[in-house]
């Protein structure tokens, strides 16, 4: 029989180990936790059952002593206060007590008596004058105290009044502060601003006390209100009582009795009032008290202390297009223009002014081009979105404020104010001058981020001596290794960060600018503004300073965010702009002295090079997407020009390998030219290709005179022959495409148009030959002037570059920037006269510029409008298609590593003769020739005789082009090779002709018998002009 018990008396066991009675431990515990917090929140429910219940019986029976009060106020005083005599001010009287106790701004009986108890106290003061016994009774001194809180509980009485009925202001806010009007609001700002005339004893009371509850959010919200209802202007002639009663309070600040204690500033004057838009078209008084010298220190140190704070003190944004902070911005530079046109302004002040005004601008959001201005790239006017994050622009008004305020004589006066006196030019700059710089710099840092270059960049560089200062500062820094200077004066430079790149960042612009109208007279015989060894010392600092960015410590931003707390986060964004500013403004301004340089050499060309080019570097450089190959695109002139020739022609070699392996599969072109009509049978043969079949083998048949083909098979020295030719032909002045200037450089002829019809086809063919010349290697003898090979640079040339074109009118304009006397009575206007072929027109430099006068003010801009259309205007229709035809082959990026006279030098060669020593020494010798050789030598002896035209003769006799390559023959491909002809020096051998291989770089030489015989066989054979019927 089987067992039948109940299993549940099993004992269980824990399979994990753990003890019941474990369990049952932690259970009490956290039943023991839950029971003493619930007994903590029924505590702390009845304490605040407790305070809540008190709260309401006291104010329940505050409202019932008011009411009991306000009861016996109307019995004794009347309803509508007819009983109240002048006695009722006294500090005997209970009068004021009572109505000050019970008031209720919700109440319309209070509000009424508040506003006949001001009427009355008015009329009263009218009729004796004598406020201060109205109040106390004769004897201030005994009840001082009473009166100083009666006086001052009645003006805060009445603002709050005001405010309360802030939406009724539509007749009161403009109201002037004579006795004319009846309103009760205008009563009520009357009596406010009688109270706390600052003649009267408790006035600094009243204004302290106004500040400390809080008064100006009041204003702000009253002013808010009338801007949402009045819908006409405040006239200038009438004053506000309000803005009397905010002038009070403003200006009390500068009085030598104010004892007030300082505000929160989250509800000061700056932070409440200043941040209403447009508040000085209210307020225009306010903004004249706000410009005075000790009112403006006070309140801008203020701001500047709360911005070095981080203290969040604005109050949130009106809506998205008024931000407070740009609000802000707008109304203390307005003030900051009339504190800085006055006699002896503070030094101090400006200081504290442009870092409130460098912490405000940075905040700005991008601008909106207003109307009237570029918008282009603009796909939507009202919003933009960066990183994610939509951006919205500022309001239009609000942004031409600001934009309008930071004018031309705002600059010029911030500037002297900053730097008058302080610096001379022989003297070691101080702390003052350090934190000159840094202010100066800092706040124009941030406004060339955020305004039109155009509007600030002249002044600055024309009527403002800051070049020379900040050129002075930064030389004393650099000599005595002093760049710390900055760092320690300046909040706006992280720790760590170089002290140079807040001189720089300013610097390299505004002497760029300037470098764009100085001419070659200032710049290199007066030297002004800075000598010419300053520049050269210049050119040191600019150069260390550009490598140490690019390429010896570019990671100096993510170090510095990694080192750097939280609070800082702002400080290294604005580095990370800092530091691309001044390496592309460097960059810039090294490439324009580079320039100056090519034009007149002040300093060898190895002063643009960094030291630390090596071969590595040159490695780097040779491939894509490496930090060395974006240094080269962004300053090339760092890097020695053979290095760059180098790096171009291995660019050069890899697109031909590319395209070489195309034309393998696809064949090669092949063109039938008539020697003759060279131009013509190569621009319509040409012109049909494709971008890559112009980059494919091109083989050349040439036709002669008689129409048969020349002898020789094309192994690429035809094709040499056939570019050279065809480039002497197309760029001859007399086919008329290209005029030249007195210096016989080659630029596009303004009216082509004239001469052919399909002129602009024609310019983009000859800009694909020039290519390809250049893309093949081949060196063709073209001079062309400077300011158009910087239109293959897509650059723009300005006055400097004149004297190449037209040295006459160069002259002429130079006479009229220097003329002292009234320019306007040469009666010159604003137009052009094109003289082409003997058709005169006439061009308007400007809209309506036959009807505008050149005068004195505009003759600057008159002189850069003239050679502007000089350089650019006139030949843009011509460079541009030449530059579409160039790009076909050659891609911008690769030109770029060069300037203007460097890529003159890849098209041509050297300006230099031959270097023979240098073809010699990378010679080879077959057939019996060696270098020692008799006939070796009396070639080489020949060769060395002859004039630098036949040499070219020579060379291109053996080689197709005239031109050597660029680095020399040690890169001639294949190398140049002399090899005996004829076998034994026999007669009939000794007859023949030296013959050439130029696919091979082959002379074929005789063995000749006596140097004049060489001379006079070889003489012959390069003059023979047979085309390659002796080749």
């Amino acid at each position: 029989m089987f067992f039948s018990g109940d299993p549940s008396t099993r004992k269980r066991v824990d399979l994990g180990g753990r003890s019941s009675k474990e369990r049952d431990r932690k259970k009490l515990l956290e039943q023991t936790r839950l029971e003493r917090n619930r007994r903590l929140f029924q505590r702390q429910q009845n304490s605040a059952a407790i305070k809540i219940q008190k709260c309401f019986r006291g104010r329940r029976v505050m409202k019932a002593e008011h009411q009991k009060v306000r009861e016996q106020f109307f019995m004794t005083y009347g309803t509508e206060c007819e009983k109240v005599d002048r006695y009722c001010f006294g500090p005997d009287s209970e009068f004021l007590r009572q109505l000050l106790f019970f008031y209720n701004t919700q109440r319309a009986g209070d509000f009424f008596a508040l506003v006949k108890t001001c009427q009355f106290l008015q009329q009263s003061v009218r009729d004796t004058g004598d406020i201060v016994s109205l109040f106390s009774g004769g004897d201030y001194s005994s009840s001082q105290s009473l009166v100083d809180y009666r006086v001052t509980q009645l003006a805060y009485t009445c603002i709050l009044a005001v405010h309360a009925n802030r939406n009724q202001l539509n007749e009161l806010i403009s109201v002037t502060s004579s006795w004319r009007s009846d309103s009760p609001l205008a009563i009520l700002l009357r009596t406010a601003n009688m109270l706390m005339d600052r003649t009267f004893p408790w006035s600094c009371k009243i204004v302290g006390y106004l500040t400390q509850r809080n008064t100006f959010p009041l204003m702000r919200e009253i002013v808010l209100a009338w801007k949402g209802k009045k819908e006409s202007q405040l006239t200038h002639e009438e004053l506000s009582i309000l803005e009397r009663v905010v002038i009070l309070i403003v200006s009390h600040v500068i009085d030598t009795s104010c004892i007030c204690q300082d505000v929160d500033p989250q509800w000061s004057f700056t932070s409440q009032i200043l941040t209403i838009p447009f508040i000085w078209q209210i307020f225009p008084y306010v903004k004249e008290a706000l410009g005075r010298q000790e009112v403006s220190k006070y309140y801008i140190h203020q701001m500047a202390h709360c911005m070095q704070n981080h203290s969040k003190f604005l109050p949130n944004d009106m809506t998205p297009d008024f931000p407070s902070f740009a609000c802000l911005l707008g109304n203390v530079l307005e003030v900051a223009s009339i504190a800085l046109s006055q006699t002896e302004t503070s030094f101090d002040m400006v200081v504290d002014f442009t870092a409130v005004a460098t912490f405000l601008l940075e905040l700005l959001p991008p601008l909106k081009p207003l109307r009237g201005q570029n918008k282009e790239n603009m796909e939507d006017e009202e919003m933009i979105t960066a990183d994610g994050y939509g951006i919205h622009f500022l309001n239009e008004d609000l942004q031409r404020q600001i934009s309008n305020a930071i004018d031309p004589r705002f600059l010029l006066q911030l500037i002297n104010v900053l730097f008058g006196g302080l610096v001379a030019a022989d003297s070691d700059p101080d702390d003052k001058v350090a934190a000159a710089v840094s202010a100066a710099c800092a706040f124009l840092h941030v406004t060339f981020n955020t305004l039109p270059l155009e509007r600030v960049m002249t002044v600055l560089a024309y009527r403002t001596g800051l070049v020379p200062i900040l050129w002075n500062f930064m030389r004393w820094c650099h000599e005595n290794n002093k760049w710390s200077v900055l760092s320690e004066h300046s909040a706006y430079l992280p720790e760590g960060a170089p002290g140079w790149l807040l001189p720089l960042v300013v610097f390299c612009p505004v002497y760029k600018h300037m470098l764009m109208i100085v001419d070659n007279e200032e710049f290199y015989e007066r030297e002004k503004p800075l000598s010419l060894k300053d520049i050269r010392f210049l050119i040191v600092i600019l150069r260390q300073a550009l490598w140490q960015l690019l390429w010896i410590n570019p990671s100096t931003l993510a170090n510095l965010v990694k080192n750097n707390p939280e609070g800082t986060t702002d400080k290294i964004l604005s580095l990370d702009l800092l530091q691309q500013r001044v390496s592309s403004g460097a960059s810039e301004l090294l490439s324009q002295l580079q320039d100056w340089n090519n034009r007149r050499q002040f300093a060898p060309a190895s002063d643009f090079h960094a030291d630390g080019v090596t071969d590595y570097f040159i490695s780097q450089a040779m491939q894509e997407s490496t930090r060395a190959r974006e240094i080269l695109k962004q300053a090339p002139f760092l890097v020695p020009f053979t290095s760059r020739v180098k790096i171009f022609t291995s660019q050069l070699a890899a697109a031909r390998q590319r395209d070489g392996a195309h034309s393998a599969v696809f064949g090669r072109n092949r063109f039938r030219i008539r020697r003759d009509h060279i131009l013509e049978d190569a621009f319509n043969q040409l012109n049909a290709l494709s971008d890559e079949d112009l980059r494919g083998v091109m083989r050349v048949t040439f036709i002669n005179e008689f129409g048969v083909e020349e002898a020789g098979i094309d192994g690429g020295g035809i094709f040499k022959d056939f570019m050279e030719n065809i480039t002497r032909s197309a760029f001859d002045i007399q086919y008329g495409l290209f005029k030249e200037t007195a210096d016989h450089l080659l630029y596009p002829n303004p009216g082509s148009g004239l001469v052919h019809e399909q002129h602009l086809q024609f310019f983009h063919f000859l800009g694909t030959i020039l290519a390809k010349a250049m893309f093949e290697g081949i060196l063709v003898d073209i001079p062309f002037a400077t300011f158009f090979l910087s239109k293959l640079k897509q650059k723009h040339n300005y006055l400097n570059d004149l004297p190449s074109l037209d040295p006459e009118l160069y002259r002429h304009l130079i006479f009229l920037k220097h003329y002292d006397r009234d320019i306007s009575e040469l009666e010159l206007y604003f137009v052009i006269v094109n003289n082409e072929y003997g058709e005169q027109t006439e061009e308007e430099l400007l809209p309506g510029g036959k009807h505008m006068r050149v005068t004195n003010e505009n003759v600057i801009t008159f002189i850069h409008l003239v050679a502007n259309y000089r350089l650019n205007y006139q030949i843009r229709q011509q460079s541009s298609h030449f530059l579409r035809g160039f790009e076909q082959l050659i891609r911008k990026e690769w030109i770029d590593m060069f300037n203007e006279h460097e890529l003159q030098m890849l098209i041509s060669g050297s300006l230099e003769g031959l270097d023979i020593d240098d073809l010699r020494s990378h010679s080879q010798y077959s057939g019996g020739y060696h270098a020692d050789h008799y006939v070796i030598e009396m070639f080489w002896e020949v060769i060395k005789g002859m004039s630098q035209e036949n040499q070219k003769k020579f060379l291109k006799f053996v080689t197709g082009c005239s031109r050597g390559p660029l680095l020399g023959f040690k890169y001639l491909e294949p190398q140049f090779c002399i090899q005996r002809a004829g076998g034994s020096a026999t007669e009939e051998t000794l007859d023949r002709l030296p013959t050439a291989a130029t696919c091979m770089n082959l002379l074929k030489l005789p063995p000749y018998q006596r140097k004049e015989q060489l001379e006079r066989k070889l003489m012959y054979a390069i003059s023979a002009d047979a085309g390659f019927d002796l080749s």
